[in-house]
């Protein structure tokens, strides 16, 4: 796929807002026909640009009210160990987030779980058995300020070449 124009980024912005739009609701809200809106989205589908569709759940109301930072610290960092750490990883459920980062801490963690109980149970049933894992630092969450799912796409400068629209 090409790089995308304006017409893109207002549909992408469109879809984060509300993915369950009619494409003759989205063609309207960016300008478009319902043909070119549909095509669009097919081809960032296609393309990997929109990666799926989900419903976005209110964390507590489904009794998930404790959220933790939890920072980890490796013993090694070989390729081996790394690719074991982050499949294990992937396979928890309670880890929502993982960012591999510089500083202090080798990986980042949100976990969530509905309290400290069961916290304290994940750290023991799982996280102190990841693999590689040498130290676990916890922050426990005491308010979200923000927590956006949206990505701030910019719309583009200047056109870059006119992308037709049909």
């Amino acid at each position: 796929m090409n790089e995308l124009d304006r017409h893109d980024v207002l549909l992408l912005s469109e879809l984060q807002r509300d993915s369950r739009q009619t494409v003759q609701q989205l063609a309207a809200a960016v300008g478009l026909s319902s043909t070119p809106c549909w095509k669009r989205v097919k081809e960032m589908e296609a393309a990997g640009i929109i990666r799926g569709y989900t419903a976005v759940v209110d964390r507590e109301k489904v009794g998930l009210t404790l959220a933790v930072l939890a920072e980890v610290n490796l013993t090694r960092h070989n390729e081996d160990d790394v690719r074991r750490f982050e499949e294990a990883v992937a396979a928890a459920p309670q880890i929502v987030s993982c960012h591999a980062t510089t500083g202090q801490a080798d990986y980042v963690l949100k976990v969530l779980v509905p309290d400290i109980k069961s916290y304290e149970a994940f750290l023991h049933d799982t996280a102190f058995k990841l693999p590689g894992v040498t130290h676990v630092r916890s922050s426990v969450v005491l308010k979200e300020v923000k927590a956006e799912t949206r990505l701030p796409l910019p719309l583009p400068r200047a056109p870059a070449g006119r992308r037709k629209s049909g």
